[in-house]
């Protein structure tokens, strides 16, 4: 028997009945023959959290590697795929997304002995190509093309380091979209790797010290078993030095803290040389430790300059042993302060740049003035101060929308950004602090015409009363009769800050005659910490409640109604699709829950699911488990009921949010379904979470998806 949570009401707040008026639910499109889901056994799996037991019958589908689960996921995948070939327009509409997808493109430029080095892509090419020029107007060569790497696409560049000097290159690859990395060094001038491999590499850069003959990173231990490296957990993260031309194996430990496995360490090397800056993390807590070692001493111990991880500290730049830091000390929407680190007392820290009613979201010194990037109402906007915090000029930028980069050293005279919106493609730009003027350097075009299409943003209110923003991007001159295909996209939790940008599936999606709506929900850092903890943990239901309110608003304002409405999301995102979607089953038109934290009772069980308990808790404490078990999307899947029509996405090399979370949502669901909705699942092979994911992938994932939604909200698709 299935021990099964029931889902109890708590909908009255929003009721829908009415705004069904004239909007007929789409029933399933499967000419008129239900689909057969593919056998799943159960097994008697019973866990007991704190005297309540929970059924996990589906627990098979967790091992990836096994024979039934690699039958199961060959059964799923010809059923979706054969679902998702009889759509008429499928092809139409991956076509015209690749159309749009060849367009040049570029990443911001970075300064290193007096070349350049940035990213292009031709159009259709699957990685980015690294790129290298003498001067900005001089033509650049490749210097690497992970194209290269593999035939299909699939092994991504990760990570870059250069040399002060510009002569050396620290790269990291990953394969498949695992989030394992391995780096190596290549001579910039002859364009060849060195000898060096660093193997086990995971979340981390490289950082090379002010000689160039060697750079620090971050990695594991070498997992035991080599199948088991996309489950296991990761702990006990260590600092390196690497020496150029020595093996990994003499390579020398800078910090590790064996007496605490969640510790993970990043080792910047300061401007100047003189000190390595080691940021200290715990989970995915924006809370870090900052200690830092003086390069210039041999052997010098490692300081412990902020160990109290009472706040977010962020290394700017130093004055010799002045450090400036941006930090939400006692400012939840940040703040500059300076810390003297021969005399760190709190008492005498200054503050550069007191909090603004906007949150600071990026800070860097550049040319001797610093240029903070602020997020008003989740739109960038950027100023310049000087070294004493005096406000000088803002940044003009070209419209309402994103901009990002101001990288460089203290001693450049320029500096780059990127700027985009919802329907500006991205712009990167060269920016002279001194004269406070921006000029173009790359600008792409795109087969699209934006004057047809405008974006506002709206205010509404959640189920608490709180004031939420919402971006909202349509053709102009749009109907408000709640016809509208609407697709909703969120995220909404790790202090993680949705803002404009622009996407061609986005740009699909408006040509087939959609509304975009992207919300700022609680857990995201838009308003800063207090916005970010207001979704977390107990207060997680937040962020659902913003997001069905969200729905909410659409539907009363007349831009669509549940049968036109589409939600979207990934990762920590899948968990909100999965979480709204249980609860409000009645709301929505479709829903694609990608990659998504499904399980929310065993998540910290795999990889680097433990680092996520910031956020969400963990089951294995009781106050958290409750709270965790009343929204966990699978334990509040619920026999009997109609869900609407699902395309789940996951991928069998996803060694982040491990496939099983989406395997056993999936199982259940599909067990569970009471309606004639399709309930599928698209496994992608040889990708993972989403991290340097092919452009061929991404086109045929998108339009997949796209088609699946457009056909079961009952669109009339007709696309160039």
């Amino acid at each position: 028997m299935k021990l099964r949570r029931t889902l109890q009401g708590g909908s009255a707040w929003f009721l829908v009945g009415a705004f069904f008026f004239g909007c007929e639910l789409i029933a399933a499109q499967n000419d008129g023959a239900p689909l057969v889901y593919p056998t799943a056994k159960t097994i008697d799996q019973v866990d007991d959290y704190h005297g309540v037991k929970v059924a996990d019958p589906y627990r098979w589908l967790e091992d990836t590697d096994s024979a039934d689960t690699k039958a199961w996921v060959e059964a799923e995948n010809k059923l979706t795929f054969g679902y998702l070939e009889k759509i008429p327009y499928r092809s139409a509409i991956r076509d015209r997304m690749t159309k749009l997808w060849n367009y040049e493109r570029f990443t911001t430029p970075v300064q290193e002995g007096g070349r350049y080095f940035y990213q292009h892509n031709n159009g259709l090419q699957n990685q980015n190509v690294l790129l290298v020029a003498d001067s900005l107007s001089a033509e650049p060569r490749v210097l690497l093309d992970p194209n290269t790497l593999s035939a299909d696409g699939t092994v991504a560049l990760s990570g870059t380091a250069i040399t002060d000097d510009g002569k050396l290159l620290a790269y990291g690859t990953a394969a498949s979209g695992s989030d394992w990395q391995e780096w190596h060094v290549r001579d910039v001038d002859a364009g060849k790797d060195l000898p060096d491999v660093i193997k086990w590499v995971k979340f981390s850069g490289a950082s090379w010290s002010k000689d160039g003959k060697g750079f620090f990173y971050s990695r594991f231990d070498e997992p035991k078993k080599d199948a088991a490296t996309l489950r296991d957990v990761n702990y006990f993260q260590k600092l390196y030095y690497h020496s150029v031309g020595t093996p990994q194996s003499e390579d020398k430990l800078i910090y590790d803290r064996p007496d605490n496995k969640e510790l993970e360490f990043g080792g910047s090397v300061t401007d100047d040389g003189q000190y390595l800056v080691i940021r200290v993390s715990q989970g995915t807590s924006p809370k870090n430790r900052l200690y830092y070692e003086d390069l210039t001493q041999p052997d010098s111990p490692v300081v412990k300059l902020l160990d109290d991880f009472d706040a977010k500290y962020n290394f700017i730049d130093n004055d010799g042993p002045v450090f400036w830091l941006a930090t939400d000390l006692d400012a939840p929407r940040g703040k500059v302060i300076a810390i003297d680190t021969r005399h760190p007392e709190r008492a005498n820290w200054k503050t550069i740049v007191p909090q603004s009613v906007d949150k600071l979201d990026a800070a860097n010194v550049v040319d001797n003035v610093f240029l903070l990037s602020y997020l008003k109402d989740a739109k960038t906007e950027v100023r310049v101060f000087d070294l004493n915090g005096k406000l000088l000029r803002g940044v003009d930028l070209p419209g309402i929308g994103t901009a990002a980069g101001f990288g460089g050293k203290r001693t450049d005279k320029e500096t780059f950004y990127a700027f985009t919106s919802f329907i500006s493609p991205t712009t990167i730009y060269r920016y002279d602090p001194e004269a406070g003027k921006s000029s173009v350097f790359r600008a792409p075009k795109v087969d699209f015409d934006a004057s047809l299409y405008e974006t506002k943003q709206v205010f509404y209110n959640s189920k608490d009363g709180t004031r939420v923003p919402m971006f909202l991007t349509y053709k102009k001159g749009i109907k408000l009769d709640g016809q509208n295909p609407t697709l909703l996209y969120a995220y909404g939790g790790f202090d993680i800050s949705l803002t404009p940008a622009f996407s061609i599936p986005t740009i699909v999606w408006l040509e087939m005659g959609g509304v975009y709506a992207q919300p700022n929900l609680r857990g995201g850092g838009e308003y800063g910490e207090e916005w970010h903890l207001a979704g977390t943990k107990s207060h997680k239901q937040n962020v659902f409640d913003d997001f069905i309110a969200a729905a909410g608003w659409l539907i009363a304002n007349k831009y669509t109604c549940p049968a036109k409405l589409a939600i979207r999301g990934g990762s920590n995102g899948g968990l909100l699709v999965g979480a709204v979607e249980t609860q409000r089953p009645d709301l929505f038109g479709a829903t694609l829950p990608l990659v998504g934290v499904m399980d929310m009772l065993r998540f910290q069980k795999f990889t680097i699911g433990w680092a996520w308990t910031s956020d969400y808790g963990s089951s294995d404490n009781a106050d958290d488990f409750k709270w965790l078990y009343a929204y966990s999307p699978l334990q509040n899947l619920k026999p009997g009921t109609k869900y609407p029509p699902t395309l789940i996405a996951t991928a069998d090399h996803d060694d982040r949010v491990v496939p099983g979370h989406s395997f056993k949502f999936t199982a259940t669901m599909q067990a569970d379904q009471a309606g004639p909705a399709p309930v599928l699942i698209r496994i992608e092979t040889k990708a993972g979470h989403g991290g340097g994911k092919p452009i061929s992938k991404i086109i045929d994932e998108t339009a997949d998806e796209w088609a699946f939604v457009a056909y079961n909200l009952g669109m009339n698709v007709k696309l160039e």
